[in-house]
């Protein structure tokens, strides 16, 4: 499992919604109302606004991505080294990576 935590800032609240609906990402409940009202979405969108609004104006939003990957055993798949058969000590790797420079 990886995540990745993105923040994003759009124009407005309305602009926000849209990208949330071309990602299909608005109202995944199953006994949904079907729409939304406008008045009931510009309300929000005021309210978000409101409380959110950077100095720029900019209304942010953060997403966070999610990368999960499984598999299932299989014969083919390379079998893992007895415990005890590394050949390397992870603590050495450890002060080895602490003296590379950040960049």
């Amino acid at each position: 499992v990886d995540l990745d935590t993105i923040t994003m800032h759009y124009p407005n609240a309305l602009q926000l919604v849209e990208h949330l609906r071309h990602m299909g990402e608005t109202n995944v409940l199953i006994h949904r109302r079907p729409s939304l009202s406008r008045d009931t979405a510009l309300a929000a969108a005021a309210i978000y606004q409101s409380m959110f609004r950077e100095e720029d104006g900019s209304v942010p939003a953060t997403f966070q991505i999610v990368y999960i990957s499984g598999w299932s055993p299989d014969s083919s798949q390379a079998k893992p080294s007895a415990r005890g058969s590394a050949t390397v000590d992870l603590d050495d790797l450890a002060k080895e990576l602490d003296k590379i420079p950040d960049s």
